[in-house]
């Protein structure tokens, strides 16, 4: 009859046995040897300590009274030092007092067993570490796993930062110049994104003396797709480009003429939904000024009112309403008009600013936007806007402003000699 083959050692399974009693070892070692386990001995602590620091133990089985060092002290400093896995540490006592157990988990310890140890009962608790080593290694490749993936998402991360940071400085030279002089009359801008890149537009140009547009466009949503919305806005109104522009047309091969603001909103309006694909629209109010009369024409696309602040400091809000740009085709827009006098300004802004959630829960709205301008009448005209940022943004102390905030300020001045 063929004798049974001994049990082939299961890798990466070691027992480390501490004991100051050689004859107790070798019996420990007799039996974990026969159920396949790599044996290392130590007759103390410190001994065990050295043993640890240069050997991948899976499970220590040490007495809990030692000369010199004691199980629970050694346990103590074994779980203190630092390793690529986890031990599962047995201790082997006579006592029986709940005090001491809770003692012996406190450190650390996994298990106890009592002398004279029963082999079945070792065994069982071998077992029962094994499958805790066998969970903590499948945790610990797992997490393996979790932190290449997180350092993949940090480095995409940190792609995608860099290049809205760019994005960002690329908006922000679609509106190079925030103040503008037209002889005695100013226009000042505002474009605070919430985020890197934000949604709303704002601009001004002039096709000749006198004549000026300027516009406040507020895109739906936030973020990369209105950004790159806004862009495209930006090149149909550019006044750098009057060849291209949507809202001049040349008379005479000579000089460009604005058109009228409705008919600027119907054609981004036709522009916009002939896009396949595209489900952005945008809201907007945009106006022609004659500079020499201080007549101003506009068209309201579903944006805030506009705000006429007259030289006397009375306050009136005006517009007439209608939908936002690329919601509706066919849309029908209407102008209307207001006229300045020198001293009067005009201010239009997105919701950034009327639905600004203040600290007190209440929306800015039109009652405090109205307060801000008035707050801000002792400040110079390019620096009208910005202070009104700063004052919003101290009645929102507790959070960051969740919109974008924009904004154009004409202030008449007359018309341009030139």
């Amino acid at each position: 009859m063929k004798a049974p083959t001994a049990p082939r050692p299961r890798a990466g399974q070691t027992v480390l046995l501490v004991d100051d009693s050689r004859v107790q070892r070798r019996i420990l070692r007799a039996l974990v040897a026969k159920w396949g386990y790599s044996v290392l001995e130590a007759a103390s602590g410190a001994e065990a300590l050295e043993i640890c620091a240069d050997s991948a133990v899976d499970f220590i089985i040490s007495d809990w009274m030692m000369p010199g060092m004691n199980g629970i002290e050694f346990c103590k400093r074994f779980r203190a030092s630092k390793r690529a896995s986890y031990g599962y540490f047995i201790l082997l006592t006579s006592k029986s007092e709940t005090g001491e157990i809770v003692n012996g988990l406190e450190v650390g310890a996994d298990d106890f067993l009592t002398k004279p140890v029963n082999s079945s009962e070792l065994r069982a608790r071998l077992k029962s570490g094994e499958r805790v080593l066998r969970m903590e290694q499948e945790l610990h490749e797992k997490n393996k796993l979790i932190g290449a993936a997180l350092d993949e998402l940090q480095g995409l991360y940190d792609t995608i930062d860099r290049d809205l940071i760019q994005a960002r400085k690329i908006q922000e030279s679609l509106v190079p110049d925030r103040f503008f002089e037209f002889g005695p009359t100013t226009v000042s801008m505002l474009m605070k994104p919430c985020g890197h890149v934000g949604g709303d537009l704002v601009g001004a140009f002039s096709p000749g003396p006198n004549r000026l547009a300027f516009y406040n466009i507020d895109v739906s949503g936030h973020g990369i797709t209105s950004a790159l919305m806004t862009a495209r806005l930006a090149g149909y109104l550019s006044g750098k480009f009057l060849e291209q522009n949507i809202a001049v047309e040349k008379r005479f091969s000579r000089f460009f003429a604005l058109l009228q603001p409705n008919h600027v909103a119907r054609v981004l309006n036709e522009r916009l939904l002939s896009d396949t694909g595209v489900e952005e629209y945008f809201t907007m109010v945009y106006g022609i000024a004659d500079l020499t009369t201080g007549h101003l024409r506009m068209v309201q696309a579903g944006h805030p009112h506009p705000m006429v602040q007259r030289a006397d400091g009375s306050v009136e809000f005006i517009g007439a309403g209608g939908v936002p740009v690329g919601l509706v085709s066919g849309a029908e827009y209407q102008c209307f008009d207001v006229t300045l006098s020198v001293g009067d300004r005009i201010l239009i802004c997105s919701d950034g600013f009327t639905e600004a959630e203040c600290d007190d829960g209440q929306m800015l709205e039109e009652e405090g936007l109205e307060q801000l301008l008035c707050d801000c009448g002792d400040s110079a005209a390019s620096e009208v806007l910005d202070d009104m940022f700063w004052r919003l943004t101290q009645r929102r102390t507790t959070a960051p402003l969740n919109d974008d905030v924009s904004a154009v300020l004409l202030e008449y001045g007359g018309p341009e000699v030139r």
